[in-house]
């Protein structure tokens, strides 16, 4: 049986869209994971800053998702699709970070996989850009696993924690993500 609201099912995680009631364990989960997310990224710690981007990610350009855990529901990480574009772009960029409780055990490839599925299949886009800190060796090997490519150098393109960071250009098209010969075999979601 799928979740509820399940957007795409894996073989050991499930993708959902963030919801007001998921503030404790989303929190909870950003608290808890806060050495494994520094300095790259800040994901909201307290009501506040949750709320806030609970509001963002109900934007009509925007698709904030947790990646849970098929045989626990716990939070394996969350992902955000943001300024989501169609007409001749067809692009959204990418925001993602991972639990430290499950670090190293494939749930964030294999959850990003179905973020990726939802991206060009349910959203119908056709490229997904991810903008990496170039430090951040754990998430720059994590896009390459799931088929992004590296393509720039960005110097001070994004503020994080109150400074302007460089960052790298990775991204995938619906072509290179089709073309992939070992991504999970995604087993429920729209066709």
């Amino acid at each position: 049986m799928a979740p509820p609201g399940a957007l795409q099912i894996g073989p050991r995680v499930y993708l959902r869209r963030l919801a007001a009631g998921d503030e404790e364990a989303f929190l909870a989960f950003a608290r808890a994971s806060r050495p494994l997310h520094h300095p790259w990224v800040h994901p909201p710690t307290t009501s506040a800053a949750f709320a806030k981007y609970l509001a963002r990610a109900g934007r009509e350009d925007a698709c904030a998702m947790l990646i849970l855990r098929r045989d626990t529901d716990a939070i394996c990480g969350g992902a955000t699709l943001s300024q989501i574009f169609y007409g001749s772009f067809e692009n959204a960029y990418l925001g993602y970070s991972g639990s430290r409780a499950t670090a190293g055990k494939g749930y964030m490839t294999e959850g990003l996989h179905c973020v990726l599925r939802h991206a060009f299949v349910g959203l119908k886009l056709h490229r997904v850009e991810a903008n990496i800190q170039p430090g951040n060796t754990g998430s720059r090997a994590l896009a390459k696993r799931c088929g992004f490519r590296l393509e720039g150098f960005s110097p001070r393109y994004l503020k994080v924690a109150g400074q302007w960071r460089d960052h790298e250009r990775w991204a995938i098209t619906r072509e290179d993500w089709r073309a992939l010969p070992d991504k999970p075999r995604i087993v429920a979601g729209p066709k």
